[in-house]
């Protein structure tokens, strides 16, 4: 959860001779929940290849909020340096597992939807309360758990013989 100060008022202080500020403390997420409900308001896979539009960003962040009652005019305070930090969050792995692309794996192209996802989470026995973890160390997650499940790839005949002759030329023998 990324968790960010918005300045609402400030304001001179004369009997201090001090600028006071407050603030309001913004929570947000970027998860399986908060994709989903932008998905259902736009209509499209928020990890599509398709840019989103400023409104589209926007509605994002707002999707993000975990605040139950957050006045309206907090929303409006936000400065480039709150949007930069959540580009930065929404943006990181939160994971220190780095999976290499398996090269033996086919990409089909299919389009991510946050349906996809939960079917991945359902069929992975994943539990559902891991829609709220970080987007993409869920989905790495997901990655590793389909990894660790798949079964080992068998040698071909070639690979065999090759592994044979190898073994023979190692130990000095004939078979």
């Amino acid at each position: 959860m990324l968790e960010i100060d918005v300045e609402t008022e400030e304001s001179f202080d004369e009997n201090t001779n001090k600028f006071v500020v407050k603030s309001y403390r913004v929570k947000l997420e970027h998860s399986l929940v908060s994709a989903s409900k932008w998905e259902s308001l736009w209509k499209e896979a928020f990890l599509g290849k398709k840019d989103k539009t400023l409104n589209q960003t926007i509605s994002y962040v707002q999707c993000m909020i975990q605040n139950d009652e957050m006045p309206p005019e907090v929303f409006l305070k936000l400065i480039q340096h709150h949007l930069d930090e959540i580009k930065d969050y929404v943006s990181d792995e939160m994971t220190a597992t780095h999976l290499r692309n398996d090269p033996n794996s086919s990409s089909t192209g299919e389009l991510i939807t946050t349906e996809l996802i939960y079917y991945w989470m359902i069929s992975l026995s994943i539990p559902v309360e891991f829609e709220k973890w970080h987007l993409n160390r869920l989905i790495t997650l997901i990655r590793v758990v389909n990894l660790k499940n798949t079964p080992p790839k068998k040698m071909t005949a070639q690979e065999r013989r090759a592994l044979n002759r190898s073994r023979l030329q190692q130990h000095g023998t004939r078979g």
